[in-house]
Parts: C-alpha cells; structure tokens; sequence
C-alpha cells in the first residue's frame, strides 16, 4: 500500500471513529474548554505576585481543593512554579513570570 493510500485509509478510520464518538468528543472539549478558563482566573491574580493557595481561593472564588488540584497539573507542566512559602503554605507564581 503506498502512504497516500495509508493516510486516506486512516482519515477515513479517523472520520469514522469521531462519529461513533461524538458524544464523548463534544463533552471532552467542553471540559478541557472549562479547565483552561479556571486555569486563567487562577493565574489572573498571581499577575501581581506570587500567591497562596487560600489567597487563590479567596480570589477567585473557586474551592481550595479544586485550586490545588488545577496548580498540581499547571507545576506538572512547568506552568506554574513554587517561589517560597509564606507560613505554612507555598507561595506559587506564573513560570513566564519568574524568567522574567
């Protein structure tokens, strides 16, 4: 088979499988569309500084769990990094912030 029968083969397989999905296609790109717009608010206030989790969660409004869970993923991904602490809590800071 030669490769531009194996790349039409598979848009073909593609196509069809997101059919038999869509469903389970639509509802992921609505979550990952929610986690990214909760992972703005949650960086929104560290533009002025390195913030805590409970600080985060004062300024936005969103569960302390739900923050810590979101800035695990984000440190995951060397979007977010660990700057101090303050008390007992870690202070956490955009990383494109502190290569500035």
């Amino acid at each position: 088979m030669s490769t531009k029968e194996d790349a039409k083969s598979r848009a073909i397989l593609l196509k069809r499988l997101r059919a038999e999905h869509q469903e389970t296609v639509e509802r992921t790109q609505a979550l990952l569309k929610e986690q990214k717009a909760i992972r703005r608010q949650i960086c929104q206030p560290m533009r002025d500084g390195p913030k805590t989790i409970p600080e985060l969660a004062e300024h936005t409004g969103i569960p302390a769990h739900e923050i810590l869970w979101h800035i695990t993923a984000m440190k995951k991904y060397d979007l977010i990094t660990e700057t101090g602490m303050c008390g007992e809590y870690y202070l956490y800071q955009r990383a494109e912030e502190v290569k500035s």
